[in-house]
């Protein structure tokens, strides 16, 4: 290798590091309350113009930097993302809460795929009688992307005294569906196992998911009990219910997407390259009954736990119709949901009245005192 191809990979691997010389004009801010303007950089990297940066998109050196910038897990990168990111403060990593106790990478199968992993957070202050509330993660990415690494919240969830488990689950390339949604029921089923060894409440597991990852822990609330989407890997003979979800932005009804999106829509839902397409193994118009079982809203029953839906006005990806669907259906079978649509938001709630939103709701729902009947 040449001294000036050299420079040049060296050059590109700190492009995002080296922030100290650009903090003054990296990406112009008007009014702090405003999204960020996309600088050169970003442009220049934006190559179909959509005002996102894929991992694809970035230069090579540098797609090892693109788990730090997303951090909503969207999978993409927005330009108030790429700002965060060149103008953050130095200091401690994201996971800087003293005494934290971490346990990463546990297998929720033994000797099962790489993917059977999860990470454990567990507040540094918590009385040895108290069993904790747990709230689990799962990530988005268009169920091809992605990774439990990294969860933007994580410190917030603590700070209120909640555990947070944030879960990977294998992607449409390794196995189709229902290899998801049986993967995350194998988690909350390792995690319950297990509640008493790691201080968690079992009567109280929360999910929380954002796009793909809000698809499944839909699903999660939805199909409790429901023997076909159960599977039987890992710990088996133990409920995979969940008393609270939390859906950001997620597909349902997979059918209906290209004809909600219209004209505005960023992505044909229908073709075979789809990532709807490519969950389910075929494109899915042509096998519609294996893609209804994908559907959240076809297992909804009065007993499914309460839940929270949040879905901007303005997402291009996965049109909010489909949230409003979901609550609907929700509604008919008297269960408990509220449904939030964002009025400008895209695909992805990047502000923290939406995150402080659904922590609300999950403090709400497992550690507000219950009202005792006079």
């Amino acid at each position: 290798m040449n001294r000036r191809m050299f420079f040049w990979l060296v050059f590109l691997s700190i492009a995002w590091l080296s922030c100290a010389s650009l903090n003054a004009q990296a990406v112009v801010r008007s009014d702090s309350a405003k999204p960020a303007k996309p600088d050169g950089r970003f442009l220049r990297w934006d190559k179909n113009r959509d005002n996102r940066l894929t991992r694809d998109e970035l230069p090579t050196a540098i797609r090892g930097n693109f788990d730090r910038v997303d951090t909503d897990r969207s999978g993409w990168i927005s330009p108030d993302e790429h700002f965060n990111f060149l103008n953050r403060t130095p200091g401690p990593s994201d996971d800087s809460l003293a005494d934290i106790r971490t346990l990463k990478n546990l297998a929720y199968v033994k000797q099962g795929h790489e993917r059977h992993r999860l990470d454990l957070y567990l507040p540094p202050s918590q009385p040895s009688a108290t069993a904790l509330p747990l709230i689990i993660w799962v990530h988005g990415g268009g169920w091809k992307n992605g990774s439990k690494d990294r969860f933007a919240h994580l410190n917030a969830l603590l700070e209120r005294g909640f555990a947070v488990a944030s879960i990977n689950y294998r992607l449409s390339h390794h196995a189709i569906f229902p290899a998801q949604i049986y993967d995350c029921k194998a988690a909350v089923r390792f995690l319950r196992k297990n509640a008493q060894r790691f201080g968690l409440d079992p009567k109280k597991f929360g999910v929380w998911g954002s796009s793909a990852g809000g698809h499944l822990v839909a699903l999660l609330g939805t199909s409790g009990e429901v023997s076909e989407l159960e599977g039987n890997l890992g710990t088996v003979g133990v409920s995979s219910r969940v008393q609270a979800v939390c859906d950001w932005f997620g597909p349902t009804d997979l059918l209906k997407m290209n004809q909600q999106a219209g004209a505005a829509g960023k992505i044909n839902h229908d073709a075979p390259n789809s990532p709807e397409s490519l969950l389910v193994g075929a494109p899915i118009q042509e096998v519609p009954e294996k893609t209804g079982k994908i559907n959240p809203l076809e297992y909804v029953t009065a007993d499914d736990p309460p839940f929270l839906i949040m879905h901007g006005d303005q997402d291009r990806l996965v049109p909010f119709q489909q949230s409003q669907m979901l609550n609907d259906a929700l509604k008919a079978a008297d269960v408990s949901t509220t449904l939030v649509i964002v009025q400008g938001a895209g695909h992805g709630l990047k502000s923290q009245r939406d995150r402080d939103q659904a922590i609300d709701f999950f403090t709400n729902q497992f550690l507000k005192p219950k009202k005792m009947n006079q």
